[in-house]
């Protein structure tokens, strides 16, 4: 039951909802215990023989409009209770949405998509149930059951009523007991069907690559090994679950067997009538319902805690990206001081970059280049703060980038990353994501300096085609195009491109850079590249090897210089002869 205590923020908030819900609640359990007295006065009068027409026809009346009156307040005490609980529902799927998009790189490290997913769906949904239906069940049982109780021993029977409750001990006892193990398996499930979730989705991002290599059997198996998981999971919570219904069902009928065992006695010692004993029994029908909501209501509380614990335990994780409390809004102009003597990924054995020491003047173009691992995505990371270097600083304009607003930092940055990633949107929409009010003019204009333009005009639908999940009806030149045209479209100070141009031919990455060194000569770009033609126009290149610059200078001077980039600058020299030897 700790998790009303849990979710008592929330009902206070909606104390006017709830606070009416119970009222109604309490009316309806009211109107509910005028039957059996009604029809137990019926049958005295019967036996009696003093029941009249007119007596007959207020007795229908009277149950008639209590009838009406129980359907008029059961439809509002929904409205107000089941209301209440969506609302919930939709403020904690709001409130884990917005933590999701706080939360840095490394979150998402740690964490697997689907168990994401699963807990902005299956865990919010008992949440939801435990709010709405886990108040109904505690509300009314306790006040149906209590109403019911003193009705049936003010008006017919203490001893009767006494000796019909012998039961409710074992009852208590055994969905204690349930609850406890319900609570345990129900945590176990979810977090199988997390996993499940998570296959899911990782196998229909990846099916191109699953029937590349012909592994759709493999996945299929793994997936039904999952499946087989959630299914087992979920039968030991039935098996639970199943255990409610036939002991409380168990409990009524011994119930039902004492009170009428014990009431025909009473009868037949003439201490109650005929019409009181049915009334009794028809009480103890009333009672069915509390009895039953009971079990149901340990069902729904193990639920909900377990669900509540998962979602509070992922709400309390705190960004490691923090912003000062007077945070500056200027919008940087480009001017980087790179000073970071070394930063290391959390659990990785040697550093990803160190003694990295770099002045970058408003306007220069820098390129970023070395072996696969040498740390160039790592120092775009940097810029952007998606971590922060704990020892080095990174300062842009003679201010730190920690005392940076972090949206003010991202805004004035221009960033394509290696991962192309594109939304299930028209092209227009994916060009213009960054500026949503962004005019086709300058759409077009950002299309044209990415070399993409024309392939646009080319598509049936144009601008407004849609491009499908991740764009997966685009090449990988196209999806890179698309994305440096998104960046290009925002004009930001700072331009980052991580290995951008990989996919496109020599001609385009030169129609590309050329379009960059006309129209950014006032504004900072850096480019990270593993074909050295991408940087070959820079004002400043730099050589990474395993986290080290190595190396230092203009393109001319570099492959003047043993090393590295002269090594390199030689063998894709030698591969683009061989490539038109060959084409020739």
């Amino acid at each position: 039951m700790s998790v009303f205590a849990d979710l008592f923020w929330y009902f206070k908030s909606e104390k006017k909802r709830y606070i009416g819900g119970i009222v109604l609640l309490a009316l309806v359990s009211l109107c509910l215990l005028l039957p059996p007295n009604i029809v137990g006065r019926a049958i005295d009068q019967m036996k009696a023989g003093t029941l009249t027409k007119s007596d007959l026809l207020l007795y229908v009346l009277l149950l008639a409009i209590v009838a009406v009156t129980v359907y008029v307040l059961r439809f509002f005490w929904r409205v107000l209770i089941y209301g209440a609980s969506i609302s919930l529902a939709l403020l904690l799927r709001n409130r884990l949405f917005t933590h999701y998009t706080k939360m840095s790189a490394s979150f998402y490290h740690k964490r697997r998509v689907g168990d994401l997913m699963a807990h902005a769906t299956n865990d919010l949904q008992a949440i939801q149930q435990t709010a709405g239906d886990g108040v109904l069940t505690l509300v009314d049982s306790i006040m149906m059951g209590s109403f019911t109780m003193i009705a049936m021993t003010t008006t017919i029977s203490w001893k009767l009523t006494l000796v019909s409750l012998l039961p409710l001990p074992f009852m208590a006892w055994s969905t204690s007991r349930y609850g406890n193990l319900l609570h345990k398996r129900f945590a176990s499930a979810q977090a199988a069907f997390s996993s499940m979730n998570d296959k899911v989705q990782e196998s229909i991002a990846g099916v191109r690559v699953i029937k590349a290599f012909g592994e759709e059997k493999h996945d299929r198996d793994a997936f039904q090994a999952l499946s087989k998981q959630v299914v087992k999971q979920n039968i030991e919570v039935a098996k639970v679950d199943a255990l409610f219904d036939p002991t409380i069902s168990l409990i009524i009928g011994l119930s039902y067997l004492l009170s009428v065992s014990y009431g025909s006695y009473l009868v037949i010692g003439e201490q109650l009538s005929i019409g009181q004993l049915i009334a009794f029994t028809t009480y103890l029908g009333l009672l069915i319902w509390p009895m039953l909501a009971f079990g149901w209501l340990f069902n729904i509380v193990e639920r909900g805690k377990a669900s509540y614990e998962r979602v509070t335990a992922l709400l309390k994780e705190e960004a490691c990206i923090q912003e000062e409390a007077h945070a500056c809004e200027k919008v940087p102009l480009g001017e980087i001081s790179l000073a970071l003597s070394t930063f290391t990924y959390d659990g990785a054995n040697s550093p990803a970059l160190r003694d990295v020491y770099l002045t970058i003047e408003q306007g220069m173009t820098i390129g970023i280049v070395g072996p696969t691992g040498s740390g160039k995505s790592t120092l775009c990371k940097l810029l952007l703060r998606e971590m922060d270097c704990e020892e080095g600083s990174i300062v842009i304009d003679d201010v730190s980038i920690r005392n940076y607003r972090v949206d003010t930092l991202r805004q004035a940055i221009g960033y394509v990353p290696q991962d192309h990633f594109l939304f299930s949107l028209s092209i227009f929409e994916n060009i213009a994501f960054g500026k949503p009010d962004a005019s086709f003019k300058e759409v077009k204009r950002a299309a044209q300096a990415a070399a993409i333009y024309e392939e646009i005009c080319q598509l049936s639908d144009g601008f407004q085609t849609l491009v499908g999940e991740r764009g997966v009806t685009l090449s990988g030149g196209q999806k890179q195009r698309l994305s440096i045209a998104r960046a290009l479209l925002l004009q930001s100070t700072i331009l980052l491109l991580d290995d951008a141009l990989s996919a496109v031919d020599a001609k385009t990455e030169e129609a590309i850079l050329s379009v960059l060194k006309k129209e950014r000569q006032q504004q900072t770009t850096l480019i990270t590249a593993h074909r050295l033609s991408s940087v070959a126009h820079a004002d400043c290149i730099i050589v990474l090897d395993e986290g080290r610059m190595v190396q230092k200078g203009t393109h001319e001077e570099l492959i003047a210089s043993q090393g590295w980039y002269q090594e390199t600058y030689r063998r894709q020299a030698l591969e683009q002869l061989l490539e038109k030897g060959g084409s020739s």
